[in-house]
């Protein structure tokens, strides 16, 4: 069985707090921003996460495993 955490910036991050995550890095021209191209994971009660690419990708994958994988899409509602 899968495991229900995902590892993001050294944090384990349990999948079913996840909301969603970013398609496109965070950029806001901030010049003192510590997320600048990093990618947002959002989590429950407001707070977020954020990763590199590959930590981004992990967690795609990571939550279609945990859902089933994409052959199930379309037993979703």
């Amino acid at each position: 069985m899968a495991s229900v955490f995902c590892i993001v910036d050294d944090k384990h991050v349990p999948l079913y707090r996840i909301l969603w995550v970013s398609d496109l890095p965070h950029f806001c021209g901030n010049e003192d921003c510590a997320c600048e191209g990093r990618y947002e994971i959002r989590l429950e009660m407001d707070e977020s996460v954020w990763a590199n690419r590959e930590e981004r990708d992990e967690v795609l994958g990571a939550l279609e495993a945990w859902a089933g994988g994409p052959e199930n899409e379309d037993h979703w509602p």
